[in-house]
């Protein structure tokens, strides 16, 4: 069977976007508000979990109850049985039903007592507002929402021009609240952000063009949804397959254009792990090989040339890696016990980085560009800047990077810089 978790572009079948329109705009009613009583936790992977990951899949059975743990699957981001040729085939099936089934036998794998497909998605719609299937959701003790693409999670388990819950999303959150996990790895876990959800774009064109509200056939055009998602995060906005797919630019013109100032990067088969989500007291670690980037935007500024290419100065970049906490509400890193702060001897000028968001278009790029750049000049004993730059022109977009006050970069081996607090960054078109 194969699971859609790296594709770099998705698209909806033809009618799935029809709802659009209708949750363009927040309304009344639409955010469900944050208790302060919520007991849970969220496990949000930035994408492409790896079916040999103890360390998340551990991470989401212990806190479902361990050993008598019942995790309910959620697929419903996948296309449906009927629109995918290979559905009747186990070996070449993807589709919400048989990934359903392929999660389903992971979680038990890795030590569940019971996991179970939540049999709703574009094929069976109403299942969504079923006491059936109500019944099985609260059973569960944990749910994990797989990938795919986010907005089906919308057409599927929120009400349209309300954007209110069908009675599954509602039970989903009322375990949350009552101490249930839900885990999410790619559209999985961009589903949990709350307004201006990610819908799709690439980082360049988002430089180029900015931001829209709704979901676009042109994969590259950044969009969005100001109602958002299910609104099991509140410290920030979520964007996954960070590196890998070079989506740092893209994060930040969102971001900026919609006022928020703060954006979660996650990178791909590692967690970011919430404990009292939708409160004001959320904090959070990360768990796994790679990390989360905390893009800050309180400081930053946005101007536009004489021509209307856009600018961003003031950001600031920072990279969490496994073990490290971060409290959102101090705005403060606590990097992991092992890890000290790196004394930067390197002579070596940072390489040049003509590609710093990975673009699709170069065959020869390189995922975690962005981050490659950062740590470099992290090591860097005698530069305090660094420039990379786009790989498409007109206009071609340069990033600084500086250290500024507030810099520190920590290492496990007193070598490599590891994670990154307070990096500044500045996208500059030419």
């Amino acid at each position: 069977m194969r699971i859609p978790t790296r594709a770099r572009r998705t698209t909806l079948a033809a009618g799935t976007a029809l709802l659009l329109t209708l949750a363009l705009a927040p309304t009344a009613g639409a955010a469900t508000p944050p208790r302060a009583g919520d007991r849970g936790s969220l496990v949000l992977v930035g994408g492409g979990l790896k079916a040999d990951n103890s360390q998340v899949y551990g991470e989401i059975i212990t806190r479902a109850g361990g050993a008598s743990a019942r995790i309910g699957v959620i697929t419903a981001s996948s296309v449906p049985a009927s629109q995918d040729p290979y559905a009747s085939d186990p070996d070449k099936c993807s589709n919400a039903e048989c990934n359903g089934a392929y999660y389903a036998a992971l979680f038990e794998r890795h030590g569940a007592a019971d996991a179970e497909w939540i049999p709703v998605d574009l094929d069976h719609l109403a299942n969504a507002d079923s006491d059936e299937v109500v019944r099985q959701v609260d059973s569960m003790t944990g749910f994990f929402f797989g990938g795919g693409d986010q907005y089906r999670y919308v057409t599927t388990l929120l009400h349209g021009s309300a954007h209110t819950d069908s009675k599954v999303l509602a039970a989903i959150r009322a375990k949350l609240a009552a101490g249930a996990v839900v885990s999410g790895s790619s559209a999985g876990a961009q589903i949990a952000a709350a307004a201006d959800m990610v819908t799709g774009g690439d980082s360049y064109e988002g430089l180029r063009d900015g931001s829209s509200p709704g979901y676009f056939e042109d994969p590259t055009r950044l969009g969005y949804l100001p109602a958002g998602g299910f609104g099991f995060l509140r410290s920030g906005l979520i964007d996954t397959h960070t590196g890998a797919y070079g989506r740092e630019g893209r994060a930040l013109r969102l971001a900026a254009e919609t006022g928020h100032d703060r954006v979660y990067a996650l990178e791909e088969n590692t967690a970011l792990v919430v404990e009292a989500p939708r409160t004001p007291h959320e904090r959070l670690r990360v768990l796994g090989p790679q990390g989360v980037a905390v893009l800050d935007l309180r400081q930053a500024r946005t101007g536009k040339t004489a021509s209307g290419a856009w600018s961003l100065t003031g950001a600031r970049y920072t990279y969490l890696t496994d073990g490290d906490r971060y409290d959102p509400s101090r705005w403060r890193v606590l990097p992991d016990a092992g890890k000290r702060p790196l004394v930067a001897t390197s002579a070596t000028p940072v390489p040049a980085n003509p590609d710093v968001f990975h673009s699709a278009a170069n065959p020869a790029g390189a995922p975690y560009s962005f981050l490659g750049s950062a740590r470099a000049l992290a090591a860097s004993a005698v530069q305090r800047t660094a420039t990379a730059a786009t790989f498409e022109s007109g206009p071609r977009f340069t990033v600084t990077f500086g250290k500024r006050p507030g810099f520190t970069a920590w290492t496990s081996d007193g070598a490599t810089a590891r994670t990154l607090t307070d990096l500044e960054v500045a996208v500059t078109p030419e």
